[in-house]
């Protein structure tokens, strides 16, 4: 390369073996002024080259391509990034611009919540009394699903959960000589808390997640839209069913999970505090109020209802195939298991503060 009246004349052609070299040269004249390039000694040119015309004009502040022949031409309009338009800068939007977003999506999630639950709580409402729009034996079905399924791991954990907290308060009511009052523990803290949460914890996790996928993948596979166009309301025929079979079975869960917590407690009160059965047991008796079983039960068809809302809420806001059945199956977890545990803390503020 030479410069000469701030022209630039490449004498050679722009291909990548010749590009090393050309660098070397452009150090030279590097703080030259140059105003055009005369590329008439150029015959081949390949992306390299055009590259390295493209740095040139960035770097002499876009000087002019001058005596190109048509074949030059053409592949400099073809590869060269100047050409390219420029993207678009974002906007860097403000705090309030921000806040303001998240108020209207929040408002936005609020209000298709509050159509969702009310189409289910009618729907679920009619299913009683008028069985159409709904599959024979669909809640026979989804209640062996929920219900006689989970009784493996909500017995197991219960059982275990029983023996922790009675020998964990074992442990500092035997320095008091209070042995007696290991009973009163675990019956109102199975009855009560331990009991309803734990069994819609693990429904949450167990038959939420396959409520909010179910749906999930009718969605993205456009089943529910087929439902649509056979006149099927997909709530009713999907949502209800499960509404009905979680509202049957949670309570009998609950039961059986604080029977099976209690019973962890006595077997660590008879082994460790040397507390006989029927001690133990008239001391349950004796604790537990209508109330508190009342509310212990009472709360979980709540925890049941929050289960099947939120899964089926999600499950209708799928899209994106398998990748957006996973989310929403993730997120519908997450949403119940935190609004379980808010609605356990009111529940505890209105009946025992």
């Amino acid at each position: 390369m030479r410069c000469k009246n701030n022209i630039l004349f490449i004498e050679t052609d722009l291909t990548k073996k010749e590009i090393p070299a050309k660098m070397n040269e452009l150090k030279k004249i590097a703080e030259k002024k140059i105003t055009q390039i005369d590329l008439d000694a150029v015959k081949i040119i390949d992306s390299a080259g055009v590259a390295f015309l493209d740095e040139l004009q960035q770097k002499f502040s876009k000087p002019d391509l001058i005596n190109l022949s048509p074949e030059i031409e053409r592949t400099h309009k073809i590869f060269s990034s100047l050409t390219l338009p420029k993207p678009q800068q974002s906007i860097k939007e403000n705090f309030f611009v921000k806040i303001g977003e998240s108020l209207l999506g929040f408002w936005q999630t609020a209000k298709k919540a509050v159509y969702l639950l009310a189409d289910i709580f009618f729907w679920s409402f009619v299913g009683i009394v008028d069985r159409k729009g709904h599959r024979k034996g669909s809640v026979i079905s989804q209640s062996l699903l929920i219900g006689v399924d989970a009784l493996g791991i909500i017995g197991l954990l219960s059982f275990i959960l029983g023996l922790i907290l009675a020998l964990q308060s074992a442990a500092q009511l035997r320095q008091f000589g209070a042995n007696i009052f290991v009973a009163d523990l675990m019956a109102v803290s199975m009855v009560t808390e331990m009991g309803p949460l734990l069994t819609s914890i693990i429904l949450a996790g167990r038959s939420g997640s396959a409520i909010a996928s179910e749906i999930a993948t009718m969605k993205v596979t456009e089943e529910l839209d087929a439902l649509k166009m056979m006149a099927i309301n997909p709530i009713r025929y999907v949502v209800v069913p499960k509404f009905h079979a979680m509202t049957l079975c949670i309570p009998l869960l609950v039961i059986m999970a604080t029977l099976i917590g209690i019973l962890g407690g006595l077997i660590i009160a008879i082994t460790y505090l040397d507390i006989s059965v029927v001690a133990f047991v008239n001391r349950v008796f004796d604790v537990i109020t209508f109330k508190d079983a009342a509310v212990g039960i009472g709360k979980s068809f709540f925890f049941a209802w929050t289960i099947v809302i939120i899964g089926s809420y999600y499950g209708f806001t799928a899209s994106g195939g398998a990748e957006g059945v996973g989310k929403v199956t993730t997120k519908s977890v997450v949403a119940s298991i935190f609004w379980i545990i808010i609605l356990d803390a009111l529940n505890s503020l209105i009946f025992y503060f």
